[in-house]
């Protein structure tokens, strides 16, 4: 297992081992390689904001990583995150939504298991899961900032999962992206306090104290979660990369505030017979 990195016509993006399979289509973008200018360059996928970009180059940026992954920008659908525990079922009623279409839900993860649907969510320095079943042949796309990883957000969409398709924990495969670490995730009682009310004793192998305050292994809690809800540790890829360390590549909150784009994560089914 292992994360690699890629450069398509200055487009950077990474994919991950645990996730290449003949039918699926996935990528973590990077900060470089689209058109946004300023604070937002230059690949960027959010228009809103105090100063926001221009719906136009957000567009292009979209158009630029879809067509680095070959994939159809038409169809993807992005999440609209709240920083809650909603799992969305995505449909084909679903598709183009957040790009093209107005969105009419919240979710911080998105599930389905219809072809020719690509599942997107964002980062700036929370941590980003993609998941795939090719058992069933379904998909998970998963925004957990500490707030949804205390909401125990992937282990949900695992189970979600297997509600809608019949999946198996045992069989899902993740891939857990580049994000804040345990190096720069510095934070007050809040956070541990709320990964202690969630998950007892054994999360204390992911904080640690600083001083007054704490560091907290976000990316750790989530793989030790998904390990405890059934899935395989051989099947859990995750990239030691940190957001906050690398801005060269990244957008993070913590080092840019609200003054940055994010990045985003995708994963598709292709439309059958394409391999």
């Amino acid at each position: 297992m292992s994360f690699q990195t890629h450069d398509h016509g200055g487009v950077v993006y990474h994919t991950s081992s645990i996730l290449d399979a003949p039918g699926v289509t996935h990528g973590f973008s990077t900060r470089l390689g689209g058109v946004s200018e300023e604070h937002f360059a230059s690949m960027n996928f959010q228009k809103h904001g105090s100063e926001p970009d221009s719906w136009e180059n957000v567009l292009e940026n979209y158009r630029r990583f879809c067509g680095a992954l070959g994939t159809d920008v038409q169809n993807v659908v992005r999440s609209k995150q709240v920083h809650e525990d909603t799992v969305r079922h995505v449909t084909g009623a679903d598709r183009g939504k957040g790009i093209f279409v107005p969105r009419d839900y919240t979710a911080d993860a998105l599930v389905t298991s219809e072809p020719g649907l690509n599942l997107m969510v964002f980062s700036a320095d929370c941590i980003i899961l993609l998941l795939h079943d090719p058992v069933t042949r379904s998909i998970g796309a998963v925004h957990a900032g500490w707030r949804g990883t205390a909401l125990d957000l992937p282990a949900k969409a695992v189970r979600e999962m297997g509600r809608l398709f019949g999946t198996k924990p045992g069989d899902v495969r993740v891939a857990i992206g580049a994000g804040i670490g345990p190096c720069c995730f510095e934070t007050h009682d809040d956070v541990p306090d709320a990964m202690r009310t969630a998950f007892g004793g054994g999360v204390e192998a992911y904080i640690r104290p600083r001083g007054a305050k704490w560091t907290v292994d976000l990316k750790g809690v989530n793989a030790w979660r998904l390990r405890e809800e059934g899935v395989d540790p051989g099947q859990i890829d995750v990239c030691a990369t940190c957001t906050a360390c690398h801005t060269d590549l990244y957008w993070s909150h913590r080092i840019f505030g609200n003054k940055r784009g994010l990045q985003g994560a995708l994963i598709g089914l292709k439309p059958e017979g394409v391999v």
